[in-house]
């Protein structure tokens, strides 16, 4: 195996004016001998990021993006709020600076006083956060990254990129009793919503290049805001001034680990002043996608939030019925986030319409499961990860869903270990590329837990770990799993609870007059397609 069969090479990438691919000496299009560790739940990153945090002193860096930030959000107990952590971080001299999405209305259900707050409370004690805008019209910032840079100390760079934002609900672990510190969500899931979620901790060369992903934004010449209301706004509050200047980006870290590693980003094509680093946009976490699934044929083990939108999931429609082999394993949310006559359905059009596509490509070597909590709560399931014949595994912000792939500045990283794992099948897709150890232990840990097989009472499944690295084995697990979970609540719930968190996902009808309303406003409002029309038209990325 090479890299190249599996990450995108610098044309592939389809975006010349970045700098990523051009930053290295040796001309590769990613980053080689790093270390990357899989944080699952946001309990576990929290308390990471702030022992890391805490460990900064003067004239240290620290740079955030995100799309939410509740500067009340505690990352392990009182006394630890994120805006605290950050304020005193700058207090000690540590150069922080941030890039938060600015967000629409709170009474949309969006956080543009939560962030602005946030981003009042850094500027207060010294740093420097711009509430960002330069987005596609009804677009969002949604990239989730933390870069922590260390001159004299180069040993503790660290970068954390995924799906975990520094805001309410994420605060969660393996029991999933929910964050204390609570947003509502669809009613199903409680006043304190179960929440799973992921987040990479990456050290050696290529905390580098997620810094300079930041970097590209930070200076971007174009105002943070197209609207005379909200600069006026700004204006009066003394907001958003010009951009700070950056230190000088130093050195990459040394190497740390085995890890192969690939930024991949969405940009739209932005209408006004597009962006200097991407001026016709960027979409190579699509065309990431489509590459490692060009060599998908053993499993594809993804969990998302959405799984939305058949254009989308036309990739991975495609791969299935070119492989007869091929199985897949999603795990999603049992319910959309919003209740409402009119959001639910907007919400579940695109879901149904995709599994619909990949059924009709598949049957039931597709198979798609909601989580609950050992309360029988459902989990929402915020986690944006695939892991592809346990070789190629991505984690970031992006969801399965145009939005992600086109219209919204999206972050993530690919990661192929070069460490083989010697477990059988040591080769699942049979193309010579061999089982790696960061891609199956990802995908074994994430199934492990949903099945119980390390649960939070020392229990174990039936089904013996060893057994999960056998692609045909794991999807029976689950499948077995789930159906023993579904008839005890079927059978009222007597008797013991069977092990694990697996439910089948059954999605609710929708009437044909639900369908005919719902499927247009989810196009236009929900998952709009961000991409030139020329690209549109042809229905590529």
């Amino acid at each position: 195996m090479t890299r190249a069969e599996w990450l995108l090479t610098p044309g592939e990438r389809g975006n010349p004016a970045t700098r990523l691919d051009t930053r290295r000496r040796d001309g590769k299009a990613w980053s080689e001998r790093n270390r990357a560790l899989a944080l699952v739940h946001g309990a576990t990153y929290f308390r990471e990021l702030l022992d890391a945090i805490r460990d900064m002193r003067a004239g240290d860096l620290l740079l955030f993006t995100d799309w939410r930030g509740d500067r009340d959000e505690r990352l392990a107990g009182q006394g630890t709020e994120i805006g605290a952590v950050l304020r005193e971080a700058a207090g000690r001299h540590v150069v922080v600076k941030g890039l938060l999405w600015r967000s629409h209305l709170d009474s949309l259900r969006f956080s543009q006083e939560e962030n602005r707050r946030l981003g009042a409370e850094i500027e207060e004690a010294g740093g420097e956060c711009l509430l960002d805008t330069r987005v596609r019209p009804g677009g969002s910032h949604h990239q989730k990254m933390v870069v922590l840079r260390h001159p004299g100390r180069p040993e503790l760079d660290v970068a954390y990129v995924g799906g975990i934002d520094l805001c309410r609900n994420r605060n969660d672990d393996a029991t999933h009793a929910g964050d204390r510190q609570s947003l509502p969500l669809a009613s199903a899931y409680g006043p304190h919503p179960p929440w799973h979620d992921v987040q990479l901790a990456l050290r050696g060369p290529v905390v580098g290049d997620v810094e300079a992903v930041f970097r590209e934004r930070w200076e971007d010449p174009a105002p943070l805001s197209r609207s005379p209301a909200t600069r006026l706004r700004a204006l009066m509050h003394r907001e958003d001034a010009d951009a700070g200047r950056l230190p000088p980006q130093a050195p990459d870290p040394v190497p740390r680990g085995t890890h192969t590693v690939q930024v991949l980003r969405t940009y739209p094509n932005r209408l006004w002043r597009g962006y200097p680093f991407a001026p016709d946009g960027e979409r190579s976490i699509a065309r990431g996608y489509l590459k490692a699934l060009r060599r998908a044929r053993a499993l594809i083990y993804v969990e998302d939030q959405y799984l939305w939108s058949p254009r989308v999931v036309a990739s991975f429609a495609r791969a299935l019925a070119d492989h007869p082999g091929l199985l897949m394993i999603g795990v999603i949310p049992t319910f959309p986030e919003q209740d409402g006559r009119l959001t639910l359905p907007m919400n579940l059009i695109g879901r149904i319409t995709a599994l619909d596509e990949l059924r009709r490509a598949a049957g039931d070597r597709v198979a798609v499961y909601g989580l609950e909590n050992h309360a029988g709560t459902p989990v929402y399931v915020h986690a944006k990860v695939c892991v592809i014949d346990d070789v190629w595994a991505s984690v970031g912000s992006d969801n399965i869903n145009l939005r992600s792939w086109t219209h919204d500045s999206e972050l993530g990283c690919a990661v192929v270990d070069e460490s083989l794992d010697r477990r059988r099948p040591r080769d699942p897709g049979g193309l010579g590329d061999g089982a790696r150890v960061f891609a199956r232990e990802l995908r074994l840990g994430l199934m492990r837990e949903h099945l119980d097989a390390r649960g939070a009472a020392g229990r174990r499944a039936e089904a013996e770990p060893a057994a999960l690295c056998d692609p045909a084995s794991a999807f029976g697990a689950f499948a077995e799993a789930a159906a023993a979970l579904d008839a005890w609540h079927e059978a009222g719930r007597g008797g013991p609870r069977p092990a694990g968190r697996l439910r089948r996902y059954r999605p609710p009808d929708l009437s044909g007059a639900q369908r005919a309303l719902a499927t247009p406003l989810h196009h236009v409002l929900v998952d709009p397609d961000g991409r030139p029309l020329r690209l549109r038209r042809h229905n590529t990325f």
